[in-house]
């Protein structure tokens, strides 16, 4: 079984030594971990610094962004064979000591996603704000999910080879929040395990603050809940203006029967617009319910074709290239 342990990063030289060092060079039950950076338009030493400790590195020329890498790391990681994916970060954040506790149920067949929850509640440095937000945006996601995660902000992840085929990033963000709805969605089976942060050694650079990531993880949710759960939204709107327009419409009615309704036309027209409204929203719950069944044919068609490909890939292994790769990661384990 072949383990890829993948590390975005922007600008990480001074903090990656720390994680490279403390990635495992064995865990049970894994016959290869290879160690891959995803540098995104880093303009100091991070891919060199990759390359010193025996990393393979996948550079863009210029920042892409978070969701960008972690899809391009995956993409790299299962055209080289991997069986799982590990993703962790390049500021030292999570502790990697716990890679093989992270793994240990995808190699057992008990999850298809392990997420680290960090206790969010326990971190010194997160304000009672940041805390509280954690909680409620865990809380929102796990909804949309049909889950129950601690902490669904967290990148400290460990994904399966069949999670990762099934599983597509398609927003600009992050892929932390997308990943889990899909996932759930999907039915994957998604667990967590609880670890200790290391201590903070910078802010993120990930959003400028908390408001901004407020918003763009909330727009990320609500984006990809519409994509797996239309009918939720469309059926909480339809259903008052039904309810709306059906009330005053049958006062305008019993009115109009005890010969009073010449004075109570306005119930009437309200009543009509609510109607309306609720048929424009059942009629586009039809058309979403048929987009929903394209959608679900369309990602298992991708699923085949990405099965495929990288299938062919493990076949087309020249044995050399196995022999020499096997040498290369007994030299890097060596001298470590």
């Amino acid at each position: 079984m072949k383990l890829y342990v993948q590390i975005p990063c922007l600008n990480e030289e001074q903090t990656l030594p720390l994680v490279l060092e403390s990635i495992p060079d064995a865990i049970p039950g894994v016959d290869e971990i290879r160690v891959l950076v995803v540098d995104d338009g880093s303009t100091d030493r991070t891919a060199e610094v990759a390359r010193s400790y025996g990393a393979e590195v996948l550079r863009h020329p210029r920042t892409m962004g978070l969701a960008r890498s972690f899809r391009d790391g995956v993409d790299y990681a299962l055209a080289h064979g991997a069986d799982m994916v590990v993703n962790t970060d390049g500021d030292n954040q999570y502790p990697q000591e716990r890679i093989p506790d992270l793994v240990w149920p995808v190699i057992a067949g008990q999850a298809d996603v392990v997420i680290g929850d960090r206790q969010t509640s326990t971190i010194a440095h997160f304000s009672p704000f940041k805390k509280a937000m954690q909680r409620f945006g865990s809380r929102v996601v796990s909804f949309a999910a049909g889950t129950d995660l601690p902490d669904a902000a967290s990148g400290f992840r460990a994904y399966s080879r069949a999670a990762l085929l099934r599983l597509n990033v398609v927003t600009q963000f992050s892929y932390c929040m997308e990943t889990i709805i899909q996932a759930g969605n999907k039915r994957l089976a998604i667990t967590s395990l609880q670890i200790v942060t290391n201590p903070k050694t910078r802010e993120s650079r990930l959003f400028k603050n908390h408001w901004q990531h407020m918003y763009l993880s909330g727009r990320a949710i609500s984006r990809s809940y519409l994509m797996y759960r239309p009918n939720v939204i469309l059926g909480w709107i339809g259903v008052p203006m039904l309810v709306a327009g059906l009330v005053p419409f049958v006062r305008f009615l019993v009115y109009w029967f005890m010969g009073d309704g010449a004075g109570h036309i306005q119930s009437l027209i309200f009543g009509t617009a609510m109607l309306v409204g609720a048929l424009l929203t059942f009629a586009l719950l039809v058309i979403v319910d048929l987009q929903r069944t394209n959608r679900i044919l369309l990602e298992e068609t991708l699923e085949r074709i990405k099965a495929l490909q990288y299938d062919d890939v493990r076949r087309d292994t020249d044995p050399a290239e196995e022999l020499a790769d096997e040498l290369a990661a007994g030299e890097r384990a060596l001298a470590s």
